[in-house]
């Protein structure tokens, strides 16, 4: 058996080793491959294990052997998933690994912001020392205002983490919650998009990047923030008009803005499209590593492996999400 790895950049120690002790042949490719490239690794591939890497119908055409698709994360939008069902192949992903973890690090990126701590922490090492002075004022969590742009699973938690454990007032725009369920948690179900931005003091966005999904957050709807509003993004860069962001931030719109997905990554001081946040006080941009924990890593690399294994024995693949495009699926998978 072949099994190649793509994204090596992100180190996956538990994978590669468990593989390798069932005899299996581990090629891994690193991030940015290009596509003739890999088509030339999958040719005669029985597994392909990607992250970031899209898998185009070109490189499911070339890997006449294969026998699933493991997406050893969550998002599934780089993966050419009608083509693979097409061929019979099985795609699956991990969903449950990181959700307390990502909101953790959602809800980091907002208090961060809320409290100045990168423009104060810099200042510290410069200056040895700063006075409470009007520059420096915080903001409190507790009795603001937050805005969910989706309130799945990671939602929920972030939901939870405001809500109980900070007191303060949530809202969500999550068209395909049941309302019911939503005010049951303590979250105000919002319809109107536009409404919700205008009164949040925080967003912090939560959703799948699909169709319905992609540019949510355009031009028109960074100008209904409030000017002290911090926006936080978790989930995927392409949900942001990423431009319209830039302008707004750079034209001093936003409050604050704490990212750590982008459409293009990585991420480059110049040259890229979101370069002219760098250095600035209100902006935190984090390498796309809010579900990078002992813990989390563990759990991935666990339900990995035991998807790797059922794909490379034959058995049936389990499919936890409920994402429709995984679900519009009826051959090699079983759904748990």
């Amino acid at each position: 058996m072949k099994a190649v790895r793509t994204d090596a950049e992100l180190e996956c120690p538990g994978i590669d080793a468990g593989l390798r002790a069932r005899g299996v042949d581990l090629v891994t490719l690193p991030d940015g491959i290009p596509e003739a490239e890999l088509c030339r690794a999958v040719a005669d591939a029985d597994l392909l294990l990607m992250c970031y890497t899209p898998v185009s119908e070109r490189v499911i055409a070339a890997a006449p052997k294969l026998k699933g698709i493991v997406k050893y994360g969550v998002g599934i939008d780089a993966i050419d998933i009608p083509a693979a069902i097409r061929r019979g192949i099985p795609v699956v992903n991990v969903p449950e690994y990181a959700e307390e973890t990502v909101a953790e690090g959602a809800f980091a990126l907002m208090i961060a912001l809320a409290r100045r701590l990168p423009e104060i922490g810099r200042a510290m090492e410069r200056d040895g020392w700063v006075w409470p002075e009007q520059c420096w004022l915080g903001r409190d969590i507790a009795g603001s205002t937050i805005g969910l742009v989706g309130c799945g699973k990671i939602g929920r938690s972030m939901a939870r983490m405001a809500g109980q454990g900070f007191r303060a007032r949530v809202l969500a725009y999550s068209p395909h919650s049941d309302p019911d369920e939503l005010r049951a948690i303590g979250v105000e179900p919002v319809s109107d998009l536009k409404a919700m931005l205008a009164a949040s003091d925080f967003i912090s966005i939560h959703c799948v990047l699909n169709d319905e999904t992609r540019g949510l957050i355009g031009k028109a709807e960074l100008a209904c923030l409030k000017p002290s509003a911090v926006l936080v993004n978790v989930s995927r860069g392409a949900i942001v008009d990423e431009a319209a962001l830039v302008e707004a931030v750079v034209a001093g719109r936003v409050g604050g803005v704490g990212l750590d997905v982008y459409s293009v990554e990585p991420l480059k001081k110049s040259g890229h499209p979101m370069s002219a946040l760098f250095g600035r006080d209100n902006v935190i941009l984090f390498p796309h590593l809010t579900f990078f924990t002992h813990e989390a890593m563990q759990r991935l690399e666990e339900d990995t492996l035991a998807r790797c294994f059922e794909i490379l024995d034959g058995r049936p693949v389990t499919v936890r999400s409920r994402d429709p495009r995984l679900t519009a699926q009826t051959a090699g998978v079983v759904f748990g």
